[in-house]
C-alpha cells in the first residue's frame, strides 16, 4: 500500500509531493491559524479553552439529561450530538472547501473509526471501573434499554448505503440527499418515543435533579440555558482549543496525514467523549453514554458525509461529485467493516467486555500498523460473517429488531388512542 502522502501524486514526482505537503500545511493553518509554533509558550498562554470545553460539555450533558424527560432520550441525545459535533463539522467543512479529497476522506473515516474503536471501549472501561469501585463487581456486559433499539438500527441504512458509494467510487449530491433523508427519517422515528418516566428523576445527579423539580416553564428555561450557553461556550472555545492542542501535536512532529485523520477528529470529538465518560462512570448511565456515541455515529454517517459534496461543490463553483481513488476506497471499506461489526454486536441490545476488547484491539492494530489495513478489514468482515452465522444458522436472536417492533407497536397504538374522536 502506498504512503498516504503520495496517493494523489505520481510515483517519483517530488514537485507534486511538495505541493501536496504545502497544501496540507495550508489546511492545518486554516483550521487553526498559527498552528506551526516557534515553541510551546503560546500553548500555555492559551490553555483556557480546555476548561471551557470541559465546562461546556458538562452543561450540554445536564441539558440532555433533563431534556429526556420532556422528549425521548434518543431525541435528547440527537440534539446533544449536533451541538457536540460542531467542531468536527467545522474541521471537515474547511478541508472540503480546500478541495483536498484525500484529506476529506482521512478526516471523515478517522472520526468514525475513533468513535467506535476508541469511544465505545472507553465507555465500557469507565463503566467497568465505576462498577468495581462501587460494588467490587466485574462488569461483563452493558445492557441497553429497549428504546435504544432505534439508535442501534439507525446505523444500518447509512452503512449499507455507503457500500453503494464504495462500489461506484464517488460521493455525489444525490448521495447527500439520500443520506440526509435517512437522518430525518431517524429523527421522525425518535419523535414517536415518549419521554422518560418522572420516577427516574431521582436517579439524576444534583444539578439536573434540582432543575427537574422546578415548575415546567422553569424547567424548559433551564434546559434552554444549558444548551444555549453550553453551545455558545463550545462555539467560541472550539477554535482556540484546536489551535492550542494542534500546536502541541505539530511540536512533536505529527505527520500531516496522521494529524488530519486522527489528531483533528480526536480533538474535535473531545466534547462528545467528555459527556459520554461523565455518564459512563455513574450507576445505570452506561447505556446512555454508549448511545451518545452511537447517535454521533449516525450523525456522521449521514449529515457529516452529506455535507462534504455540498461544500466541495460550492468551493468548485458548480455541482459536482467527489471521486475516490483506490487508497481512499480502502479507507472507506475499513470504516464500513468496523461500523457494520459494531451494529451487529449492539443488535443483541448489549455490549460485552470481550466485544469491547476486540474492537479496541483491532482499532489499535490499524492505528500502529497502517500497512495492515487490508488484513484488519478482512478480520472485521470475518467477525461480521461469524455474527451473521450465529444469527442465521444457530438462530441467535437479534434483540434490537424485536425491541423495535414492540416499541413501534406500543407508541403507534398510543398515537391512535390519543387522536380525539369527531
Amino acid at each position: 500500500m502506498s504512503r498516504p502522502e503520495n496517493c494523489n501524486a505520481p510515483s517519483g514526482s517530488t514537485g507534486t509531493r511538495e505541493r501536496v505537503r504545502r497544501r496540507a500545511l495550508a489546511i492545518v493553518a486554516s483550521i487553526a491559524p498559527g498552528v506551526v509554533p516557534q515553541g510551546l509558550g503560546g500553548f500555555w498562554a492559551n490553555a483556557w479553552p480546555f476548561p471551557a470545553v470541559v465546562f461546556s460539555a458538562f452543561m450540554i450533558s445536564w441539558g440532555a439529561e433533563c431534556a429526556q424527560f420532556l422528549v425521548s432520550q434518543g431525541m435528547a441525545l440527537a440534539m446533544l450530538a449536533w451541538l457536540q459535533a460542531l467542531p468536527e463539522f467545522a474541521v471537515e467543512a474547511v478541508i472540503a472547501w480546500s478541495q483536498q479529497i484525500h484529506f476529506m476522506t482521512a478526516n471523515f473515516t478517522g472520526s468514525l473509526r475513533l468513535l467506535v474503536g476508541l469511544g465505545w471501549p472507553l465507555i465500557f472501561s469507565v463503566a467497568a471501573l465505576g462498577s468495581w469501585t462501587r460494588e467490587r463487581r466485574l462488569l461483563r456486559r452493558i445492557h441497553l434499554d429497549e428504546e435504544h433499539c432505534i439508535e442501534v438500527l439507525a446505523l444500518g441504512p447509512p452503512i449499507l448505503y455507503f457500500l453503494v458509494i464504495y462500489f461506484k467510487g464517488t460521493l455525489t449530491l444525490l448521495d447527500a440527499g439520500v443520506l440526509m433523508g435517512l437522518y430525518f427519517l431517524y429523527l421522525w422515528v425518535l419523535k414517536k418515543v415518549p419521554p422518560r418516566e418522572a420516577e427516574e428523576i431521582q436517579d439524576l445527579e444534583a444539578i439536573p435533579r434540582r432543575v427537574m423539580r422546578l415548575p415546567r416553564r422553569q424547567q424548559i428555561m433551564a434546559i434552554a440555558f444549558f444548551f444555549i450557553v453550553g453551545g455558545a461556550i463550545l462555539f467560541f472555545a472550539a477554535e482556540p482549543f484546536l489551535h492550542s492542542m494542534l500546536r502541541f501535536a505539530v511540536y512533536f512532529g505529527v505527520s500531516e496525514y496522521l494529524f488530519i485523520q486522527w489528531v483533528a477528529p480526536f480533538l474535535s470529538e473531545f466534547p462528545e467523549k467528555i459527556s459520554a465518560l461523565y455518564w459512563a462512570r455513574r450507576p445505570g448511565k452506561a447505556p446512555m453514554a454508549l448511545m451518545n456515541m452511537v447517535s454521533a455515529n449516525v450523525n456522521q454517517w449521514t449529515m457529516l458525509a452529506a455535507m462534504i459534496p455540498i461544500v466541495y461543490s460550492f468551493s468548485v463553483g458548480t455541482p459536482t461529485h467527489i471521486p475516490f481513488d483506490e487508497f481512499q476506497r480502502t479507507e472507506i471499506l475499513l470504516t464500513i467493516a468496523q461500523s457494520m461489526l459494531g451494529l451487529l454486536l449492539l443488535s443483541n441490545m448489549s455490549f460485552h467486555i470481550v466485544e469491547a476488547g476486540g474492537i479496541f484491539f483491532l482499532w489499535g492494530l490499524q492505528l500502529v500498523r497502517p500497512h495492515l489495513h487490508t488484513e484488519v478489514t478482512i478480520i472485521y468482515f470475518a467477525w461480521v460473517t461469524y455474527e451473521l452465522f450465529m444469527t442465521l444458522v444457530v438462530r441467535r436472536r437479534l434483540a434490537a429488531f424485536g425491541a423495535f417492533a414492540r416499541t413501534w407497536k406500543a407508541h403507534g397504538a398510543r398515537a391512535r388512542v390519543s387522536v380525539p374522536s369527531r
